[in-house]
């Protein structure tokens, strides 16, 4: 293992993504209410932060590979960062060329919102006292 980068920049590695490259897809969550003392809250501004340091953090190393380095960041509200929302609607563009039956154009975006939520409800669920449950 000598010699080997520890960034692991892809939860997701898209095959083909652009222009016969690879596209590493960084997934990422955040709390959009980090940090409310110094900005006050601002919609999506916790994913667009998130976007951008993941962008500072491997985007060089992936194009160094011949990737294509996507970060796609969401808050807990439910915001998507902006490449977040250019990779959601082009797979939701392949999906409806592909497939006619799946609940019309915002069939990615609903399943996507519905995963948030299950997963940020089962965060919660976690941290209740055990005489609650």
């Amino acid at each position: 293992m000598e010699g080997r980068s520890t960034l692991r920049p892809a939860d997701l590695l898209v095959f083909g993504w652009a222009g016969g490259k690879h596209a590493c897809v960084d997934l990422t969550g955040v709390s959009p209410l980090v940090g409310l003392r110094e900005n006050g809250f601002v919609a999506g501004l916790a994913a667009r932060k998130a976007e951008s340091k993941k962008v500072d953090k491997h985007a060089k190393a992936c194009a160094e590979n011949q990737h294509v380095f996507i970060p796609f960041a969401f808050d807990t509200f439910g915001s998507l960062a902006p490449e977040a929302i250019n990779f959601l609607t082009r797979v939701q563009r392949v999906i409806h060329s592909n497939c006619s039956t799946l609940g019309g154009q915002g069939f990615v975006f609903r399943r996507l919102g519905f995963a948030i939520q299950k997963g940020l409800a089962a965060q919660l669920v976690a941290r209740l006292p055990s005489v609650l449950m």
